[in-house]
């Protein structure tokens, strides 16, 4: 946050009209998204999204992931992964100068997809995994109901309609030994990559040229 919060004043500058919209896909609510946002100091806007809502409004199944949405109200780019620096393990330099461009050049620059290639990129839920938005909800309202026996049986039950998402098993994590970034993560992680899989669906940041 803290970079995403220096370049946010940089891009400010270039384009006043640039806007970051920032939501922490976290059940546990204000108490414990509440103190992250205040230790980035952000200026930007930034909302605590307690049943990961916009998670399942943009199909999006990871953490940090991106939505590039222009003046018209259109999706123009979408990604995980989407770190302002590279954190070590984690993250990349590779993403914050494309939005650079993006932001001086708008739907001149290279990185801006078209409709099509939106559509290909967003991930497509099966009719299964469309029905563990709802469940996770009724998960988060026994959790802030303090039921967490209740809580924990939709949370699993999500997870095994949407297997594919990281943001339904880490929320379920966050409460359990370990953490949401623990062994049983790590485990998860392991075995998707050794499999040849991803933790994080590749950027492609390849810049788009005309045929």
């Amino acid at each position: 946050m803290p970079v995403w919060q220096v370049i946010y004043e940089e891009l400010q500058a270039v384009n006043p009209n640039f806007e970051i919209i920032s939501f922490a896909q976290d059940s546990g609510g204000e108490a414990d998204a509440g103190p992250i946002f205040d230790a980035g100091n952000v200026s930007y806007t930034s909302v605590i999204d307690v049943n990961h809502h916009i998670s399942a409004l943009y199909n999006l199944v990871n953490v940090p992931s991106a939505v590039w949405i222009d003046e018209q109200g259109k999706i123009v780019r979408i990604n995980e992964g989407t770190y302002a620096k590279n954190h070590g393990a984690f993250g990349t330099d590779e993403y914050a100068p494309i939005v650079r461009d993006w932001v001086a050049n708008g739907a001149d620059s290279p990185y801006v997809w078209d409709r099509e290639k939106v559509s290909d990129k967003i991930f497509q839920r099966t009719p299964e995994a469309e029905k563990a938005q709802p469940t996770f909800r009724l998960g988060t309202y026994y959790f802030n109901q303090g039921n967490d026996e209740k809580a924990e049986q939709y949370w699993t039950e999500a997870q095994q309609l949407d297997p594919t998402s990281w943001n339904y098993l880490r929320q379920d994590l966050k409460y359990e030994d370990g953490g949401s970034a623990g062994p049983e993560w790590r485990e998860r992680r392991t075995q998707i990559e050794g499999a040849g899989g991803s933790y994080y669906a590749p950027l492609d940041i390849e810049p788009v040229t005309d045929n």
